[in-house]
């Protein structure tokens, strides 16, 4: 595992990310690089993978599965895909943050046909193909992840089975309501680039 090269995009957390991070050092490769918004601090990590193949992870999930990230690889490679993700839980949250979640889970599974939908929690892609598609927006002041996951071709998009832990924290802090909402207007404006170009109170809460 001393090999698997982690880099960890920091906007000037204060919440013990980048020590916690920098202490698993004696079992993984961990290098800390200057972050910003998501979309920027992802782009930064990929440019300095040497892998043809790149995972995108939030800061406050869980691989709780050790044959996940095994299984994801082993279906990229037998499928060719451009891009693949899994299914979010929360184990320690109530029944709203269930019902979100498997309702993200729910829209992932039929965006699968039309229109790919995966979430920057758990995104695995081709880095040829992640190249090729320019990047991350970082002009996108939200929904960044679904902004480029949405080009994928549906034929090259997959979901492997299983799932990763994360935390109910973001709605916590913004109302399972105004979540629920802006997550409908995600999909009311698939279609529609400029949404995402906007600024609508996400990461400023």
């Amino acid at each position: 595992m001393r090999l698997t090269k982690v880099f960890v995009a920091d906007a000037g957390s204060t919440d013990g990310t980048v020590e916690l991070a920098l202490a698993m050092r004696d079992r993984l490769d961990v290098q800390v690089i200057p972050g910003g918004l998501p979309s920027v601090g992802r782009n930064a990590g990929a440019r300095l993978t040497e892998t043809p193949y790149v995972l995108f992870a939030d800061a406050d999930i869980a691989l709780h599965d050790t044959t996940l990230l095994r299984r994801a690889l082993d279906k990229m490679r037998r499928r060719q895909l451009h891009c693949l993700t899994t299914n979010i839980w929360c184990s320690d949250g109530d029944w709203r943050d269930h019902l979100l979640y498997a309702g993200n889970n729910l829209v992932q599974y039929a965006g699968a046909w039309v229109k790919p939908f995966a979430t920057g929690m758990f995104m695995l892609f081709d880095k040829a193909k992640f190249e090729e598609l320019g990047g991350f927006n970082e002009s996108a002041l939200y929904a960044e992840d679904y902004l480029l996951s949405k080009q994928v071709s549906p034929r090259r998009f997959g979901i492997v089975r299983g799932n990763i832990l994360t935390t109910n924290r973001r709605f916590r802090k913004m109302g399972h309501a105004k979540i629920a909402t802006m997550f409908l207007r995600t999909a009311l404006n698939s279609w529609n680039d400029s949404y995402f170009l906007r600024d609508h109170g996400y990461w400023g809460e």
